[in-house]
C-alpha cells in the first residue's frame, strides 16, 4: 500500500529548532572590566533591538541585530495512527481502529531551511523559517479478524515506502539570557506543511530548550559554543484527506490480498456462527460469551464491509478514489539534543546539532551571516 499521503502530514519535517546561538551576553569579571566600560561609553550604532543602547550601556555585548541562516534537517521518527476512517468514492466511511494495527510505522524526512531573523528586543530574537522537503513514509500494517475463540489472524498485510515533497512555512522566536558567556536559550516555533493531497497544510509546534556555554579564542570574536537540551514536538491531530486509489494500495496485487481477505473473513464468520450456535440458551446469556460474540462479528463486518468495498473500487481502479481521516502523533513528545557552534567572527557561524534517545532521531548542519540594522 502507497499510504505516504495518507499520514503525511505527521511530517516534522521543517518545524526544526534551528536557533542560531548567538546572544546578549553580560559582561562580568575583573579581566573583562575594560570591555565592559568601553560599552558605556560607545553609541550603539543599530536602530535594533529596541533598547539597544540602553541595555550596551549596562554593560551588556550585543550580537549583530539580524540574520540569514541556511540549514539542513533531517529526521527519523516512529509515529502512531489512531482514529482511521476510510472511504472509497465519496461513499461510507469506515472506522478500522479494531482491524488495522500498524507496526513501527516511520517518517523520515530531510530539509532545506532558510532562516531570517531579528533581535526584537535584546533577549527576544524572532524569525522565519522558508523550507522544502523530501520525505519518505515507511509504513507496516495488517488487517486483523478474530475467530471463534477470540483468536486474532492476520488477513491481509501491506509495506510500503513512498517518497514526496513538501513545502513549510514557519515563524518562532527564541527568549535568551546570557552571563559571562553562560546562556539559556528557550526556542519554539509553529510551521504550516503544505502537501497537495491534504484538505489543509499540517500544524507542527517545536519548544527546544538549550542551556550551554561559550569559550573563546584567543584570536577577537572567534569562539565556539557547546550546548545540551530537549526537542519538544507537538503537531494537529486531525487529518483529512483525497487522493486516487493508486496512490493508496499496489493495484498489480490488490485483487488477489481482496479475494484472500474475503475469504478468511467468511470463513470465520462461519467458526464464530457455529461456536455461537452450540451455546445453550443460558451460556449465550452469560456476559463473557457475549461480548466475545459482539466483538467478533463486529470485527468481521467491519472487515467485511471495508475488503467488498475496496472489491468493488477496484473495478474501476483508474477512476477511484480513497477519503480518509485520522489522528496522529509522534510516538515520543519529547528528545535529548547535542549540539556545537563556531564563531569565526561576528557574522559568520557554523553550526552542528543531534538529537536522539526515544523514538526520534535527528541530525541538523548549518551556516549564518549575521548583519546589524
Amino acid at each position: 500500500m502507497k499510504c505516504n499521503k495518507l499520514i503525511s502530514a505527521l511530517l516534522l519535517l521543517c518545524s526544526t529548532s534551528i536557533f542560531a546561538q548567538v546572544y546578549t551576553d553580560k559582561v562580568v569579571g575583573e579581566k573583562n572590566q575594560e570591555v565592559k566600560d568601553s560599552l558605556k561609553i560607545a553609541d550603539y550604532p543599530y536602530a535594533l533591538p529596541i533598547w539597544g543602547q540602553k541595555v550596551a550601556q549596562k554593560g551588556y555585548k550585543l550580537p549583530y541585530s539580524a540574520g540569514l541562516s541556511l540549514n539542513y534537517f533531517w529526521q527519523d521518527s516512529e509515529i502512531v495512527i489512531s482514529n482511521l476512517n476510510v472511504g472509497f468514492n465519496n461513499g461510507p466511511m469506515y472506522n478500522l481502529d479494531e482491524i488495522v494495527r500498524f507496526d513501527k510505522s516511520h517518517v523520515e524526512a530531510g530539509a532545506l531551511t532558510i532562516r531570517p531573523d531579528i533581535w526584537l528586543l535584546p533577549f527576544l530574537n524572532i524569525y522565519g523559517i522558508l523550507g522544502k522537503a523530501n520525505t519518505a513514509t515507511k509504513i507496516n500494517a495488517g488487517i486483523y479478524v478474530p475467530d471463534a475463540d477470540n483468536n486474532w489472524s492476520q488477513v491481509a498485510h501491506f509495506s510500503t515506502k513512498a517518497n514526496f515533497n513538501a513545502t513549510t512555512f514557519g515563524l518562532g522566536m527564541t527568549p535568551t539570557i546570557g552571563i559571562g558567556g553562560g546562556w539559556l536559550a528557550l526556542d519554539m516555533n509553529m510551521a504550516w506543511t503544505d502537501i497537495s493531497s491534504l484538505d489543509k497544510p499540517a500544524f507542527s509546534y517545536v519548544f527546544g530548550p538549550r542551556l550551554g556555554k561559550t569559550f573563546k579564542f584567543h584570536k577577537p570574536e572567534q569562539n565556539i559554543a557547546v550546548w545540551v537540551g530537549g526537542f519538544r514536538v507537538h503537531i494537529s491531530g486531525d487529518t483529512n484527506g483525497n487522493l486516487p486509489l493508486s496512490d493508496f494500495i499496489d493495484l498489480s496485487n490488490a485483487q488477489q490480498k481482496v479475494d484472500d481477505g474475503l475469504a478468511k473473513v467468511t470463513e470465520n464468520q462461519t467458526k464464530v456462527d457455529n461456536w455461537w450456535d452450540s451455546l445453550t440458551p443460558v451460556e449465550q446469556k452469560n456476559p463473557v460469551n457475549v461480548a466475545k460474540h459482539n466483538t467478533a462479528n463486529r470485527a468481521l463486518e467491519s472487515a467485511g464491509n471495508i475488503l467488498a468495498t475496496l472489491d468493488g473500487a477496484l473495478s474501476t481502479a483508474s477512476t477511484s478514489s480513497v477519503q480518509y481521516s485520522l489522528q496522529k502523533r509522534p510516538k515520543d513528545m519529547w528528545n535529548f539534543i547535542i549540539g556545537s557552534q563556531y564563531q569565526f567572527n561576528k557574522h559568520l557561524m557554523f553550526r552542528v546539532e543531534a538529537g536522539f534517545l526515544g523514538s526520534r532521531t535527528q541530525a541538523l548542519g548549518g551556516i549564518q551571516y549575521r548583519f546589524g540594522l
